[in-house]
């Protein structure tokens, strides 16, 4: 690399960083459920070498119920350490995974193409991605398994020429599948399919390759206790297309209608072709233009509503870039396809959130590395055409990823937050900051779950001491549908408020004589009791109300 493309590569880094790290404690504009019981357990761990269950060093986190994987929570102890437990010790962490992603972009897609040029293209793509900007700037475990899966292909690339690179591979990638599950799926894949694909190239190194197998396998044993436990499927339970509770009787409503003769309906309409044909819908799902370049993910946590997943001007560039990927006979074509294709597998076994920018976000790398191919090769051919027309497409071109790039960031940091902070569970963060200024007064704090989990966020913002926690007498959990509810810990209970779970006068009555605090949502709690606080979304609405009861 020559001094001009160093530096144009450290002002690529530098705009990745400036847009993940720029106001990342507002925007999004509430840390949610899952970033708390992240940081929460990291907490915990760092204090007492124990998750909140008093697990020592997990595998697996047991959290909600949904078993996370650890590599996001014991990544996250550093930022926690340095900056406190608070948002941006929180996000800290993606911001800079996010920030190197980019970096290691720049290397595979250099390796793959030769090209500097390429490599840089690729990498800005990746630096100004809604797609990859949004899910690293909050603590989302699929961003870091992009980073470990980028490292781990540059590596195995970089393994055709030099032997050893094949082996060291093993690690990232092998790490990527304690990231998030749609790894754990993806990666095996991948790994067998390019075996198949390059076995040509690959099996003249038997020895090593026999090396690399059970290096690979070798650290996944640490995950293979939770795999062969009952508590394996809990995850999957939650979101698979087969765990469909109306499965059976849409099927049989489906028979029922058919004016075919028998055994024809059996045949026709059963679970095989039931799940089949959703499978492959969820999978097409995510090659539609409007979730790749109109809406996006329908998600509101996982993107910014109204934008595609990638730039509409990438529409074009995809295009010309597939064709001279082949055209070319890149030697690489096969893997970046197969990325793609094997990267959208593990989502269409799942039934919600169709399409889905989370669960599928390992597929952006090769995306934009296919669209860096476009942008160079389109811009060679329009050079070669005459200065006049490339001076206008220049012209055109860069007008329209100016104009792209600030519809998207105008969205991002002014829109997005005041018209989605409800989903970013807004308001627990204002409401425990009273309780914690205000609980002493207070003989029992009443805390409704209309939201969702309000127990992690108030052992988060209070900063519970974990050994309180994990040792407290007054601890109620209890497990619905492999979800893991906290009903009271300390002087905290989370009841479900309002007409349709415990009522207000209920609770008054089991507690006579003692002073309550009531934090509610609105109708939670009678209107002629005055209201010491309201919380509102940022878009205006009532989110919590707070009352007290002597």
């Amino acid at each position: 690399m020559n001094l001009r493309n160093i530096l144009f590569l450290i002002l690529i880094v530098a705009i990745a960083f400036f847009l993940r790290f720029y106001k990342v404690t507002e925007v999004p504009p509430s840390l949610n459920w899952d970033e708390v019981s992240i940081a929460y357990n990291a907490y915990s761990v760092m204090k007492t070498g124990k998750d909140e269950w008093g697990v020592t060093f997990p595998v697996h986190f047991k959290a909600y119920g949904e078993y996370k994987l650890p590599a996001q929570i014991y990544v996250s102890i550093p930022g926690i350490y340095l900056f406190g437990l608070n948002e941006l010790g929180v996000r800290i962490t993606p911001v800079i995974y996010g920030t190197l992603t980019v970096l290691l972009l720049y290397f595979l897609t250099r390796k793959i193409f030769r090209s500097d040029l390429i490599g840089a293209t690729a990498a800005f793509l990746l630096a100004i991605s809604p797609w990859h900007i949004q899910l690293t700037r909050a603590s989302f475990e699929s961003s870091f398994a992009v980073f470990w899966i980028v490292l781990g292909v540059w590596l195995l690339v970089k393994g055709f020429e030099d032997k050893k690179w094949l082996i060291l591979a093993m690690i990232p990638l092998a790490l990527s599948v304690y990231t998030y599950n749609s790894a754990r799926v993806f990666v095996p894949l991948f790994l067998v399919v390019i075996l198949w694909i390059y076995r040509k190239d690959l099996l003249r190194w038997k020895k090593q390759l026999l090396v690399v197998l059970i290096l690979f396998g070798v650290l996944l044993l640490p995950l293979v206790p939770f795999t062969v436990s009952q508590d394996r499927n809990s995850r999957y339970k939650l979101v698979s297309v087969t765990d469909d509770p109306g499965l059976v009787p849409r099927i049989n409503e489906r028979r029922g209608l058919s004016t075919l003769p028998d055994p024809l309906p059996r045949l026709i309409h059963n679970k095989v072709t039931y799940i089949s044909y959703y499978i492959a819908s969820n999978y097409l799902a995510h090659f539609t233009p409007d979730f790749l370049f109109i809406s996006g993910a329908p998600h509101k946590q996982h993107h910014v509503q109204g934008v595609g997943q990638l730039y509409l001007f990438q529409l074009p560039l995809l295009f010309i870039g597939l064709y001279c990927l082949f055209k070319e006979k890149n030697k690489f074509r096969f893997l970046l396809s197969s990325w793609i294709l094997l990267g959208f597998v593990p989502v269409s076994v799942t039934n919600d959130s169709i399409p889905h920018a989370l669960r599928t976000m390992i597929t952006l790398p090769p995306f934009l590395m296919v669209c860096g191919l476009g942008i160079v090769k389109g811009w060679q051919w329009v050079k070669n055409r005459g200065q006049i027309l490339s001076s206008i497409v220049l012209l055109t071109f860069t007008a329209m990823v100016v104009f792209s790039i600030y519809l998207y960031l105008q969205n991002l940091f002014f829109v997005y937050p005041k018209n989605y902070s409800r989903d970013w569970q807004y308001g627990y963060k204002e409401v425990v900051e009273y309780v914690k200024e205000n609980q002493d007064k207070y003989d029992t704090v009443i805390f409704s779950r209309h939201y969702g989990e309000p127990h992690m966020f108030m052992l988060f913002f209070l900063g519970f001491d974990p050994v309180q926690y994990q040792n407290n007498s007054n601890l109620i959990r209890f497990e619905t549908h492999d979800w893991v509810r906290v009903l009271k810990f300390d002087k905290y209970y989370f009841p479900d408020l309002g007409d349709t779970g415990t009522k207000f006068e209920d609770i008054i009555e089991e507690n006579q004589g003692k002073k309550l605090l009531f934090i509610g949502k609105g109708g939670d709690l009678p209107s002629d009791v005055p209201r010491l606080k309201t919380v509102n979304f940022l878009d205006g609405n009532l989110a919590f109300e707070i009352v007290e009861w002597n």
